[in-house]
């Protein structure tokens, strides 16, 4: 048995129309380019949120603890990256 449950959604005329003549050209169903934008939308919504939990997360152990690099450090640490003298993160401090 399928898991996908109906659900509808309103457009304006205007809307509509783009998605019909959007589908046309991409020989897709408009519900296609619905679920697909709906997926995508999905997608990037939970990845900004991870994003936004995790720097919270750094802020408070931050907070926490003092231990931090500058971003001079970070720079310089990057600047290393893809080179024969990369080196290893530099530790954090307070």
């Amino acid at each position: 048995m399928s898991d996908l449950l109906p659900v509808s959604i309103k457009l304006d005329s205007a809307q509509r129309e783009k998605l019909k003549k959007l589908a046309e050209a991409r020989d897709r169903k408009p519900h296609y380019l619905m679920r697909e934008a709906i997926q995508q939308y999905l997608e990037r919504e939970e990845a900004r949120e991870s994003f936004k939990q995790e720097a919270l997360a750094s802020w408070r152990e931050y907070q926490e603890t003092g231990l931090h690099l500058t971003g001079e450090e970070v720079d310089r640490w990057l600047a290393t990256w893809g080179t024969d003298e990369e080196t290893e993160a530099p530790a954090c401090h307070e």
